[in-house]
């Protein structure tokens, strides 16, 4: 397993062998890989600044440290609904800064990576565009923290090596997030890893996040396994939220209510302090 980090002789700079200690890196007050579990809570999709704003208020308030939503969406079905673009950013950006929160959201393309970065404090790659080296090439030369969602179908060998295009470029500020990978189960819409989780933390010296959200796409299995990946080392949750989920424009069924994401904040606190951290 070891050999897999190994490039040309040379230890890469992903690995636990070239760095023993856990990266850490403060995006405004909010210190990722520290003792603290952070999590990030929000809607799928930034919809209106009312939902984003009602949204950002309540999770806040349970204790989310920052705030999600997509302005570009990357849909299956070119007719579903793809975001408000630059005037979604626009909002995420007003949202968080009112709510005195750091903002997540995805960049899907090359060119928007500027305008993106304007109004982001991290940049999110997703699951569709990890092979995009280019993208990842360029993300490198940031000085941006990048998220980085696991591929649809990518070994762990693969998303170390999508992390390293990022990091050769000068860009050491990265999180890798576990959200499911493609399997033949149907109950759930992915196959959420969570030995993934352990096993990079072993290989790796980056912070982990972990999707449940995605990684289940089911409402009821998202406090559960947010349990489990705080115990399986996670140093991230993304969770999605959205205060009428029926009518959510983007992944209804996987999204909490703002009160089932105050009871989940709950019920992970004893999880953490029991791994010696905390969520709040």
């Amino acid at each position: 397993m070891k050999n897999l980090l190994v490039k040309e002789g040379n230890d890469l700079l992903v690995s636990r062998m070239q760095q023993t200690e856990n990266t850490q890196f403060e995006v405004k007050g909010c210190v990722i890989g520290g003792e603290k579990t952070i999590v990030i809570a929000g809607p799928c999709a930034i919809e209106s600044e009312d939902i984003l704003k009602e949204t950002a208020f309540k999770v806040r308030a349970s204790g989310a440290s920052m705030l999600r939503g997509g302005a570009y969406k990357p849909r299956t079905s070119p007719y579903s609904f793809q975001g408000h673009g630059e005037e979604g950013l626009k909002i995420l950006a007003r949202v968080g800064q009112d709510m005195n929160m750091p903002v997540v959201t995805e960049v899907m393309d090359s060119e928007d990576i500027g305008l993106v970065a304007e109004y982001s404090d991290i940049l999110q790659v997703g699951a569709r565009n990890m092979y995009n080296y280019s993208l990842l090439k360029k993300l490198g030369r940031l000085d941006i923290p990048v998220v980085l969602k696991r591929g649809l179908s990518a070994t762990i060998e693969e998303w170390l090596l999508a992390a390293e295009y990022i990091m050769a470029g000068g860009n050491c500020r990265v999180v890798l997030c576990e959200r499911g990978i493609r399997s033949s189960e149907t109950w759930t819409r992915n196959t959420i890893d969570l030995s993934a989780v352990a096993l990079v933390k072993e290989l790796s010296h980056l912070p982990v996040m972990v999707d449940p959200s995605h990684g289940t796409g089911v409402r009821s299995l998202v406090t559960p396994m947010s349990k489990a990946a705080i115990a399986a080392g996670a140093d991230v949750l993304m969770i999605e939220v959205h205060p009428n989920p029926e009518k959510a424009l983007s992944d209804g069924p996987q999204s909490l209510t703002p009160r089932g994401f105050s009871q989940l904040m709950r019920e992970i606190e004893p999880i953490a302090r029991a791994c010696g951290r905390r969520v709040k």
